[in-house]
């Protein structure tokens, strides 16, 4: 149960990384398009699966726009889990706010992160693989 929990984990943060990925490419690519507001990816939330392997049951507060608050300027999410992009520090007079120092500091983050999580999928096949007896032992 709980090896199954922490593929499903890492896959799931896989999923998030590819996506997160592909919305600061975007960013990149739209660094001069004047009005381009700078996004970002949601972080995934793990309480199911820290529920599910016999931990307490997190809370997390799911927050969504109000028709008033629609009304007065709020934007509802640009799709599942893409958010306005809260690190960004400078809007340029065209109204474009990626910095592309930020958006390449995210990139190699990103990168390190996904090597992170492989190497832990790629420990966990192998204790699988040894506790099944087909590896070094």
């Amino acid at each position: 149960m709980i090896m199954t929990d922490l593929i499903a984990g890492a896959a799931r943060q896989m999923h998030y990384l590819a996506d997160r990925q592909r919305v600061v490419a975007q960013n990149i690519a739209n660094s001069e398009t004047p009005g381009f507001k700078a996004q970002d990816v949601a972080a995934p939330d793990f309480t199911d699966l820290v529920s599910a392997a016999g931990g307490a049951r997190i809370a997390s507060p799911r927050v969504a726009p109000t028709a008033a608050m629609i009304a007065l300027g709020a934007r509802p999410g640009a799709g599942a889990g893409i958010v306005a992009d809260p690190d960004t520090f400078e809007t340029k007079a065209d109204g474009n706010n990626v910095t592309l120092e930020d958006q390449l500091l995210k990139m190699g983050q990103i990168q390190a992160d996904f090597a992170a999580v492989t190497n832990i999928y790629r420990k966990q096949q192998a204790l699988l693989q040894t506790a099944l007896g087909k590896r070094g032992g």
